[in-house]
């Protein structure tokens, strides 16, 4: 097993996932990238690896309990315990909250909250016990100002949000850091809301020990 560290990002993708990935291997970090499709996961560890980052993939629906257990088993296994864990899995269905079908909404929170504690629950034993490593979740500027067009993530947002707030609470007393960095705005290359930039917050989140649990990119 190697002696680098590990950053396990959940919800990996060619934007902003690609972009933190790839923070974090260029300061020497192993990545392990974990989403639905092999296929996907094949593309982004391979342009990873040719840019000389150690990257894996692993299979993983967020919505899985079993997939779950699966996919950090494999991950244990291989590359062993993480110790920063990035949670950037989001679904985004618009709706107006009258037009909302409640098991559309529970579908979107699987996705949105139940995955990133589910996620988080599988790597803090570790961490506690290391009394070692950062919890990062992919906030948005919806948990700070609805918008009635997406209430389906405002709401999720909002609850990612208190999420972060509460795990940095319990995680207090120890040297295991719970944030969310909240992006407050659409994301879209050569912008200031460009994933490399945002990618920075991510990697200040985890570098920075004095930082509290919140960062804001706006």
């Amino acid at each position: 097993m190697s002696d680098k560290k590990l950053c396990t990002l959940i919800g990996a993708g060619p934007g902003m996932g690609l972009a933190i990935a790839r923070r974090f291997g260029q300061e020497g970090f192993r990545v392990a990238l974990m989403a639905r499709r092999q296929g996907s996961l094949d593309e982004l560890t391979a342009e990873l690896t040719s840019e000389g980052i150690e990257a894996r993939g692993f299979v993983l629906d967020v919505t899985d309990p079993a997939s779950m257990d699966e996919a950090f088993s494999a991950l244990r296994a291989e590359m062993g315990e993480p110790d920063v864990l990035v949670y950037n899995a989001a679904v985004a269905p618009p709706s107006l909250p009258s037009a909302l079908d409640a098991d559309t909404l529970q579908a979107t929170l699987k996705v949105n909250v139940t995955g990133a504690l589910l996620a988080a629950q599988q790597v803090l034993p570790a961490m506690r016990s290391r009394d070692h490593g950062t919890l990062i979740l992919t906030g948005g500027g919806l948990a700070l100002y609805p918008n009635a067009q997406m209430t389906a993530l405002s709401i999720g947002k909002s609850a990612l949000r208190s999420l972060a707030f509460c795990l940095a609470s319990e995680l207090d007393d120890t040297h295991v850091r719970a944030r969310t960095v909240t992006i407050c705005g659409f994301v879209k290359p050569d912008t200031h809301f460009s994933p490399d930039r945002i990618a920075e917050s991510f990697w200040d989140a985890h570098a920075d020990p004095d930082s509290g649990p919140e960062l804001r990119y706006e």
